[in-house]
């Protein structure tokens, strides 16, 4: 589903590919890399800025607005409120503290 604010990542990467890499990876190596395939030539610049686009919206289908976080090379992985990182212990399966311990 295309957004509104995809469809503003898309008019940038259209006008400026960098600035849409930099809308949606911030200062990362991303970045560096759209500005160098940008300067190399203007097209290559736009594929990369393009995939970055669509790498995002992959990621809002699978994770929902605003849910997930970007962790470099068009990768994605959720976050957001409520969300721990591990699955939930299955019902009545307490877990062992450890506390530092490997076992």
């Amino acid at each position: 589903m295309v957004r509104g604010s995809d469809i503003i990542l898309i008019l940038v990467a259209i006008l400026f590919p960098p600035l849409a890499a930099a809308m949606i990876t911030g200062c990362s190596c991303d970045l560096l890399i759209n500005i160098l395939l940008t300067v190399l030539g203007y097209l290559p610049g736009h594929i990369h800025a393009f995939w970055l686009i669509y790498k995002k919206m992959k990621a809002e289908e699978s994770f929902g607005p605003g849910g997930y976080t970007y962790l470099g090379n068009g990768n994605f992985v959720e976050s957001g409120p409520g969300y721990t990182g591990a699955p939930p212990p299955p019902h009545g399966h307490q877990q062992q503290q450890y506390y530092g311990s490997t076992q």
